[in-house]
């Protein structure tokens, strides 16, 4: 058995803790390999980023054309970061559909 070596410490009986879901480099990935975590998660960093920039965008004194940059390059770019990867479903399409909708309006 080789020892699990970590910043100077070995270890050989190394207890790990069994999960069903967990964040990997701000993804959410879940055992089963869907991607219903991840699309949540985002979901609600797009919501958090949104209400952080609600000031900006609903601001009448800056144009329509730059506040829908600032929703675009903001509030989108967070919500889909790392969508390239997820297995989506139509109901996940319908769910990152839902709230876009939902923050436009």
């Amino acid at each position: 058995m080789n020892p699990v070596t970590s910043a100077g410490c070995t270890s050989v009986n190394a207890n790990l803790e069994l999960v069903d879901k967990f964040c990997y480099l701000g993804d959410m990935l879940s055992v089963d390999g869907d991607c219903d975590a991840a699309v949540e998660n985002r979901i609600q960093i797009g919501w958090n980023k949104f209400r952080q920039l609600v000031p900006l965008l609903t601001n009448k004194d800056i144009s329509l054309k730059v506040r829908g940059r600032l929703y675009s390059s903001c509030v989108l770019s967070s919500m889909l970061h790392g969508s390239e990867t997820w297995p989506l479903r139509k109901e996940n399409e319908v769910a990152l559909q839902r709230a876009e909708m939902r923050m436009v309006r």
